[in-house]
């Protein structure tokens, strides 16, 4: 027969090493996530960051849109698992900007729907949303639609103003 004893400050001194080293591992997480952000923002001086109301509007100002402050409509949302055909292309559309959904594949995300005040053609009226997906605080995809029929899609890209002189209308 084999007998062991331990005392209880022995295990007290593991369950503090385990907790000690599990906060460890999260704060590198954490501080991990952190840093990715830092570069995708440094890459192209774009500020992801949307843990908060502040967070979304400023990521969509610095694309030049003037949204209302309070969102249309917040829902929580499923990135596919798998990509249909209109996914690769809507994925394609986020690459734009700098994003890529396909990271996100199976994860739960929130989307913001926000009305866009300054859309070219459109000032004034409510027909026009911008979407931003975000998920732990940052912003991972999204767009800028309109909600007629045949409306349209497009990324955060600002669009170009046209010119028109006489009946010509260029896009600059």
């Amino acid at each position: 027969m084999f007998v062991v004893s331990v005392k209880k400050s022995s295990i007290k001194a593991g369950v503090l090493t385990v907790l000690l080293v599990a906060s460890a591992m999260f704060g590198m997480y954490a501080a991990s996530k952190s840093v990715a952000a830092s570069v995708e923002s440094a890459k192209n001086g774009i500020d992801y960051k949307a843990a908060d109301a502040s967070g979304r509007l400023s990521f969509l100002s610095q694309f030049g849109w003037e949204v209302e402050q309070d969102p249309v409509e917040v829902r929580e949302v499923i990135i596919p698992a798998e990509f249909d055909t209109a996914y690769e292309q809507y994925n394609e559309m986020q690459k734009e900007h700098g994003l890529d959904l396909s990271r996100y594949r199976g994860k739960r995300a929130k989307r913001w729907t926000y009305e866009v005040k300054n859309y070219p053609g459109y000032e004034g009226s409510d027909l026009v949303q911008a979407n931003v997906f975000v998920l732990d605080g940052i912003v991972i995809g999204g767009d800028v639609c309109s909600l007629e029929t045949d409306g349209f899609m497009q990324s955060f890209v600002y669009p170009q103003k046209e010119k028109t002189s006489g009946n010509v209308t260029t896009a600059t």
